[in-house]
């Protein structure tokens, strides 16, 4: 049925067009829709998406294309239509209130607001009915209308409680700066090892996203001899190349795997997953040769260029996950068709290969029914003699897979991702030797720098058909910083972006960064943009890119700024490692020199003990000697151990009883000689070879009329697993 359009018909967001023949009454977010709210008294729904998101493409066919439902939205309230691609930092602040109010996030994000903007609820997908015991999305209007007419006191003061929350968390409460020693990078490699799956890669269980930033934290360990970081690396980037995440014809990777196993995926393919993964799989394969490594890097690239750059160079958002309004239907094969295309003896070949069957592994996710159709994927890597005969096949394969209706195109080009294109097409192109990829960052570079631009000269957000909207946030200047440096280009343009991100994304006599700056809208909190998600912090990229820029030019206001930044976050990095790995690599950037973990003639020292020998399925006990010296103590409560050999070896710590102080006090603590008992006891599987145990050493030492802030030291011990 034809429909006249909404609001949205006349904006450039692909997603607000997908909804501009909705029946629902849409806005764009802005002072209208909010002065309407106020003017005519009713409360604001807020929907905020992407157009590559399956669930919103769910809950627009369930609900907003749905005329009963529509009209009770139009009635009753305001509608606001976000694309989150295009204004992250709105995404931001009712992404908060989602995580406070349910615990969880995702999209699509439904929230509902007082006319001043500020939330008093808020939630994701919601079924159109109400389904077991979760409310449907009428039920929700309905009850939620009546309580902002009926009950408005108790909803405004729901609204400042959430509002007082969501800005105490978005501006994280300033905390003593504690300085980092390079150490301190022990405490994000155990906890990585802790969270991942030792038997399929990756982190936890399902679902799986690409953990685009622990990979490169372990190879940056690898790179320094860390054989436990080298084997997490290996076993999570090979299974991602082997599973169905990977799109074995076209090259690159979906967003996500709704399994353990890296399988069944959700198939929309983000730029911004594949600008990451490009790099990683360069890097693995410079260290390791593993030709599995050097061909998905080169298809991540190939990909790039043959289906997401655009015309003036740049690069594409992302494509859909569905098609002829069924998800995977344009990635699925059935084994006649593949018989059809290829023979019968090519397919007897490529199908055992790809794992395909007449009766498929690709289940319907809102029956659960098979469907018959298989998504190819891998058993283990091919032989040399399988690739040659195995890669005309899927050319011919891709070719065929052509002419199917295509997914949808997100055709924006937003300033971030495309500069972590840039970063990942420089350094894939240096390392594959494959000067295509470093011509492709050049011409990306230079959209970015010549063409992305608001009126003013200004760089922009987003860019589509000639124009550009909103000014780029904190993550847009931080990516091209550090792009810049990937691509090797001229001092005074790496100066010339960071000095921007000092003046406009700095706050006044405070370390750190913000996730918005001048010239941005005001919203109800201002936020910083701290934790790593599906692509960096912000503000940890703008100190790994002023870190980086300061070993370049010597110039320290660039090194002081990121030491204070990353000693302001220090608190969080220390007690929730993971989801901070951009900030470990800033620590890891700004080099030895960024804080001695202890100064000569310390109080404390540690007496590791000798190499450590065990056998597979065994156990062992190993001292650890603490000395405190004359005139000095250890709190009861101020001494930590932790240590570390890898998730294979397991390794506890025995801390001896305090014992009463010789200061008179009365009190217990710890001096003299303390000696720990190391526990450890290998898995029967366990990696054979030598690796390092590390030992991190905490304590907080007394004397001499005062008591020292906590302090850190780091050893490593030899240890071979037989």
């Amino acid at each position: 049925m034809s429909r006249a359009p909404n609001r949205l018909v006349n904006e450039t967001s692909p997603y607000l067009a997908q909804h501009a023949h909705n029946p629902v009454d849409w806005y764009p977010w802005g002072d209208e829709a909010f002065e309407k709210a106020r003017r005519e008294d009713k409360p604001v729904f807020l929907s905020i998406g992407y157009s590559a998101c399956h669930w919103c493409h769910v809950m627009e066919r369930e609900s907003f294309e749905n005329e009963s439902l529509a009209a009770l939205l139009n009635e009753r309230f305001v509608s606001i239509k976000v694309d989150r691609e295009e204004r992250p930092d709105v995404d931001d602040v009712y992404m908060t209130t989602v995580q406070i109010m349910t615990g969880q996030g995702g999209w699509p994000l439904s929230a509902f607001l007082l006319p001043d903007r500020r939330p008093f609820f808020a939630g994701t997908y919601f079924p159109p009915e109400d389904r077991h015991s979760r409310p449907g999305f009428r039920t929700l209007l309905l009850r939620l209308s009546d309580a902002f007419r009926q009950r408005r006191a108790d909803v405004e003061e729901t609204a400042t409680s959430i509002s007082e929350e969501v800005s105490r968390s978005l501006e994280m409460a300033a905390r003593p700066a504690e300085p980092l020693g390079q150490a301190d990078g022990a405490l994000l490699t155990a906890a990585l090892a802790r969270l991942a799956d030792p038997v399929n890669g990756g982190m936890g269980s399902s679902p799986k996203f690409p953990p685009h930033l622990a990979i490169a934290w372990w190879l940056s360990r690898a790179g320094e001899g860390d054989t436990e970081c080298r084997a997490l690396a290996e076993k999570t980037l090979t299974a991602m190349a082997l599973g169905g995440i990977h799109d074995h014809l076209a090259g690159g990777f979906h967003r996500y795997s709704t399994d353990a196993h890296w399988l069944l995926p959700h198939f929309e393919k983000m730029l911004t997953d594949n600008a990451q993964l490009l790099p990683l799989y360069a890097r693995a394969f410079a260290l390791t040769r593993d030709p599995l490594h050097g061909r998905t890097a080169r298809g991540i690239g190939d990909y790039l260029l043959r289906e997401m750059q655009t015309p003036e160079g740049a690069f594409f958002a992302a494509t859909d996950a569905d098609s002829e309004g069924e998800e995977g239907k344009y990635f699925v094969w059935e084994a006649k068709e593949i018989e059809d295309v290829l023979g019968p003896a090519d397919a007897a070949f490529f199908s055992p290969l790809y794992q395909v069957d007449p009766r498929g592994n690709f289940h319907d996710e809102s029956t659960g029914r098979a469907t018959g159709k298989s998504i190819l994927h891998l058993g283990r890597a091919l032989t040399e003699e399988e690739e040659r005969r195995a890669a005309p096949l899927r050319a011919k394969l891709l070719a065929h897979r052509s002419q199917r209706v295509a997914p949808g195109l997100d055709d924006k080009r937003i300033t971030g991702w495309n500069a972590l294109a840039v970063s990942g097409l420089a350094i894939a192109g240096r390392v594959l030797e494959e000067p295509r990829y470093t011509e492709a960052a050049r011409a990306a570079l230079r959209f970015l720098l010549e063409t992305a631009r608001t009126p003013e000269g200004r760089m922009a957000r987003t860019w589509k058909n000639g124009e550009s909207r909103g000014l780029a946030f904190l993550e847009d200047e931080a990516y091209l910083l550090n792009a810049l440096l990937d691509l090797g280009e001229p001092e005074a343009v790496c100066r010339r972006v960071a000095d921007g991100i000092l003046l406009r994304f700095t706050r006044p006599g405070r370390p750190g960064f913000t996730f918005a700056g001048e010239g941005h809208e005001s919203l109800l909190a201002t936020g910083r943009d701290l934790f790593d998600k599906a692509i960096p912090s912000g503000s940890g990229s703008a100190a790994l890119g002023l870190a980086r820029l300061w070993a370049r030019t010597g110039e320290t206001r660039y090194r002081d700024a990121a030491r204070a930044a990353v000693d302001d976050v220090a608190f969080f990095m220390r007690r929730s490692p993971h989801g901070l790995e951009s900030w470990y690599l800033a620590l890891e950037a700004l080099g030895e020199e960024r804080a001695p973990v202890r100064e000569p003639g310390a109080p404390v020292t540690i007496e590791p003990c000798a190499a450590i020998a065990i056998g597979r399925g065994a156990s062992t006990t190993a001292p650890l000697g603490i000395r405190v010296a004359p005139g000095f103590h250890l709190r009861e409560d101020g001494l930590r151990v932790e240590a570390w050999a890898g998730s294979d070896v397991e390794v506890t710590v025995t801390l001896p009883a305090p014992v009463p102080l010789e200061d008179g006090s009365g009190e217990s603590g710890h001096h003299g000689r303390i000696e720990v008992a190391l526990g450890l006891r290998a898995q029967p599987q366990a990696l054979r070879g030598e690796r390092p145990l590390t030992v991190l050493v905490r304590f907080s030492v007394c004397g001499q009329g005062a008591c020292r802030p906590e302090a850190g030291i780091s050893v490593t011990v030899p240890l071979r697993v037989s």
